[in-house]
């Protein structure tokens, strides 16, 4: 019997990695970074092969796209520790980017472990699990306070959900969403809670702000916002052709 020789199988998706990993980083949202939310609920989500885990970062719409890499990447999780860790990344790198896209932001890479996060953001995660707002002490204008707690209430009355309701799950983030960005003065950005890919923007006014807004940057954004993400549909041709490659190689060599 030959040996398989795993690093050449699947030299095609190192490649692909390398090309996600040449684009060039800028100032992310929490939800990028390797130690931040999304990827914590998508480690969940291998270790346990239940997907409902994530599916609440992401809007109904965006459903199948997760599922589909998800079920692939499980499949390619099994062949071996190497293409575990590079499955895993795969999957990762493309949540996120399927979930920034649901936030309407343009896809930058996943942060590493430690990337620098806003202080309001650490802070608020400090908050949700300790069940007050001391981490915000000296941090937020007292005038803000109110609107702070409101929006924290709100955490609180949804973050204890079964794991497998996955519309609780999305009231929980959207509520996250919206604590964690007033927490950071993003007040216009109500409903913004697009980042997970559920939310709505509440209140006639907001949602004209938010039309406005999008209406006038909206030709701009498109321009830049479609940057990061040709590569990766390069990268993810170069995934999948492995797979297919790595596969038939597979049998190959075991006939």
């Amino acid at each position: 019997m030959k040996k398989i020789k795993i690093p050449k199988v699947f030299g095609a998706a190192l490649i692909s990695v390398a090309i996600a990993a040449s684009i060039p980083t800028m100032a992310s949202a929490h939800c990028d970074t390797m130690d931040g939310p999304v990827i914590h609920d998508a480690q969940k989500a291998l270790e346990t092969n239940n997907i409902d885990y994530i599916l609440k970062w992401v809007s109904e719409e965006d459903e199948k796209e997760v599922k589909d890499a998800f079920d692939l990447v499980m499949k390619v999780r099994s062949t071996g520790p190497e293409s575990q860790d590079l499955a895993d990344q795969y999957f990762f790198q493309n949540l996120v980017r399927i979930h920034r896209a649901g936030e309407g932001a343009p896809y930058t890479g996943v942060q590493p472990e430690g990337t620098p996060v806003d202080e309001a953001v650490m802070a608020a995660d400090k908050s949700i699990e300790a069940g007050n707002l001391d981490a915000f002490e000296g941090l937020i204008e007292e005038e803000r306070m109110p609107g702070l707690e409101e929006r924290f209430a709100r955490v609180l009355e949804t973050k204890d959900f079964d794991v497998n309701d996955v519309e609780a799950g999305r009231d929980y983030v959207e509520a996250y969403v919206q604590f964690t960005h007033y927490a950071e003065g993003e007040e216009h950005g109500e409903g913004h809670g697009t980042e997970s890919g559920a939310a709505h923007v509440e209140g006639e006014t907001a949602g004209h702000d938010v039309a406005a807004e999008a209406d006038h940057g909206d030709e701009n954004y498109k321009s830049i916002a479609s940057l990061p993400i040709i590569p990766w549909s390069l990268a993810g041709v170069f995934f999948i052709t492995t797979v297919i490659f790595g596969g038939a190689h597979f049998r190959k060599v075991h006939k």
